[in-house]
């Protein structure tokens, strides 16, 4: 599979039915599980569901799909970054997670700025949102470092959990 983007430590890629051990460690780490939530995927038919359903449907509907993040190093997956598009809000949205043994050490901040002028320089989108659960602070932060605004509080569609909504504009990537 192609890189789509590398920064100096990270390689992006799109997620293909080989990464569903991955899929299935990531989205039961701790860090997933409260601030994005259950997803119900514990083998290895669930994980090839969720990425025939989520990233390869989104990249081939929307041109844009949650990446998967690997180092250059050791080829090792840590997360993944990318876009979303859901249906209660006008603009995709930016998603990213890292697997616990990876938080802390700058690696999302990294590829959320990279990813970031990626998609403006590539995808000509330069309006985007990004939505955080009320206490997740450290996503928050990253937002704020690169320069997203907050916009308001509001709900999913069929949530009745509060998360809070940002977005950024291609202009804030000269405020860096």
């Amino acid at each position: 599979m192609a890189d789509i983007l590398q920064t100096e430590r990270l390689i992006f890629r799109k997620l293909t039915l080989n990464d569903t051990e991955f899929i299935i460690e990531l989205v039961n780490s701790p860090g997933w599980l409260q601030y994005i939530g259950y997803r119900n995927i514990h083998t290895t038919e669930d994980a090839v569901k969720y990425l025939q359903d989520g990233p390869m449907k989104s990249y081939a509907q929307n041109g844009f799909g949650l990446l998967l993040i690997q180092l250059k190093t050791t080829k090792a997956s840590i997360g993944m970054c990318g876009l979303l598009k859901r249906d209660a809000l006008s603009l995709p949205d930016l998603g990213y997670a890292l697997l616990p043994a990876y938080e802390g050490k700058g690696y999302i901040t990294e590829a959320t700025s990279a990813y970031l002028e990626y998609v403006h320089q590539h995808l000509h989108i330069s309006k985007l949102f990004a939505i955080t659960n009320l206490d997740n602070e450290k996503s928050i932060r990253v937002l704020e470092k690169l320069h997203f605004a907050f916009e308001r509080y509001m709900n999913m569609s069929g949530d009745d959990h509060p998360v809070r909504l940002f977005s950024w504009t291609a202009k804030n990537l000269t405020e860096k």
